[in-house]
């Protein structure tokens, strides 16, 4: 199921030699000795062909490459760390901008507070705050972006405790669609502010975020405990039972997954169906332990992992199991509560996973999450308990049409106005952006879209589409 794009906008070879020249980065094109490399994004499923990749170095490049694919009127793909799961991250026959050559960050760890540029990963963001022992919520994969995660609200592991990465978000600078550079913040354009949080990349490029920072570490007790797959639902009924008193310290979650062949695990569970419980407590060591624990005795414990882990090495334990290059595709719902109908649809379904690279998340929100008003941000799903994330992989196109009609049937049993997460809608669909949003939220949003982005030029997004 891989996916093209084309368009009937060319650029001439002039237009596209004076743009080259003005850059401080650089401007790749078909025919470059790089350009396969730099075309290619984590998720395999897209393979598309950009008619330039502008390898931003700065704001200014930044600037001007925004003005030419206005000025061309070209597709623009945006590119932060990639993950783009419906292949937002670029875009065939238009221009990609490319900020993974900004990666600059500044950590003042009196005022607790780090600036950090667009292109920066979350494995970039936590060498930095770590050494000064802070952290501000980040992805559960350390190559992702910190501006898509980020935009989209931003779900992990300090979540529960510190809020959703865009809760911290305290400013950010930002170029728009008429090529404008906007410092906002709650004082500065507010509305704008207000709609970087949750809204997407729809508003502008995000060249640079101050976000709010917090102890951390060095070390979290963290990791995870594996039960049997056919202790399924005693498992998931404890674990919902667990949660509700949970401390906010401690953020879960349940991966209902196929058994790696790590050597914790015994060679007889390698390849076999297993209930995952993974966790990360960010509050005092010795008291993790005790908050732990109703997590980790939920049934026969074929492993239990947890131990004290630096917090940057958390951060990427999971990356292995998500390498580049792989066909992906993800999908989400937020449920109110994880109730008996919810968690039979959860059971069945693993039940009937396609393949071993299959995965069905539920993970705890709540806490410092749902503290936060539903209008504050435009991440307004703050009542819902949980949410459901379906992982669905192969290793190449091949079967890749499958996994994505089992992931879209897992979420449309959980029901059909179930909320999404607008990071994890899985494809350019009006309907899942507006399932995304309550309807106050959404109007809210297509008139700051009609402000800052009328043309809808920053469309390869989860679109919030202007007016006219």
């Amino acid at each position: 199921m891989t996916t093209t794009q084309t368009g009937s906008a060319r650029i001439g070879e002039a237009t596209l030699a004076e743009f080259a020249a003005g850059l401080r980065g650089t401007a790749v094109r078909p025919g470059d000795q790089d350009y396969d490399r730099e075309r290619s994004i984590w998720n395999g499923a897209h393979d598309r062909h950009p008619a330039v990749i502008a390898r931003c170095a700065g704001v200014a490049d930044v600037i001007r490459t925004v003005d030419l694919a206005r000025s061309e009127g070209l597709p623009l793909a945006v590119r932060g760390g990639g993950h783009s799961i419906p292949g937002f991250s670029t875009v065939d026959d238009g221009v990609v901008l490319d900020l993974s050559l900004m990666k600059g960050i500044q950590v003042n760890p009196e005022s607790r507070r780090v600036t950090a540029q667009g292109g920066c990963t979350w494995k970039d963001l936590d060498a930095e705050t770590q050494q000064f022992g802070l952290a501000v919520t980040g992805g559960l994969v350390s190559s992702t972006g910190i501006a898509g995660y980020t935009t989209g609200g931003g779900i992990g592991w300090l979540m529960r405790k510190y809020g959703l990465a865009a809760d911290n978000v305290v400013a950010a600078d930002v170029v728009t669609a008429d090529g404008l550079f906007v410092h906002t913040s709650a004082e500065e354009h507010p509305d704008l502010f207000w709609g970087l949080r949750g809204g997407g990349g729809n508003f502008g490029v995000v060249t640079s975020f101050e976000f709010e920072l917090h102890e951390v570490g060095p070390a979290v007790l963290s990791g995870l405990v594996f039960y049997p797959a056919d202790e399924a639902e005693q498992v998931l009924r404890g674990y919902a039972a667990a949660c509700a008193a949970a401390p906010d310290e401690l953020t879960t979650l349940v991966n209902m997954t196929t058994a790696p062949p790590v050597p914790f695990l015994p060679e007889g569970t390698h390849g076999k169906p297993v209930i995952a419980v993974g966790g990360c407590w960010s509050g005092d060591l010795d008291a993790g332990e005790a908050a732990t624990a109703p997590f980790r005795s939920l049934g026969t414990a074929i492993a239990d992992v947890f131990a004290p882990n630096p917090y940057a090495a958390w951060q990427q334990a999971l990356d292995p199991l998500y390498p580049r290059g792989l066909h992906n595709y993800f999908r989400s719902a937020f449920l109110r509560t994880a109730d008996d109908a919810s968690l039979r649809v959860l059971m069945d379904s693993f039940v009937n996973v396609p393949n071993a690279l299959t995965e069905i998340h539920l993970q705890h929100l709540g806490g410092a999450v749902a503290r936060v008003p539903s209008d504050a941000t435009a991440f307004a799903a703050r009542d819902q308990e949980f949410i459901v994330n379906i992982v669905a992989r192969t290793p190449t196109a091949e079967g890749f049409a499958d996994v994505v009609e089992w992931a879209r049937g897992v979420t449309s049993a959980l029901g059909r106005d179930a909320a999404t997460f607008v990071n994890f809608t899985g494809e350019a669909s009006v309907a899942l952006v507006r399932a995304s949003y309550p309807p106050d939220t959404y109007r809210r949003l297509v008139e700051l879209k009609n402000e800052y982005d009328p043309t809808n030029l920053f469309r390869l997004n989860q679109n919030i589409a202007p007016s006219a």
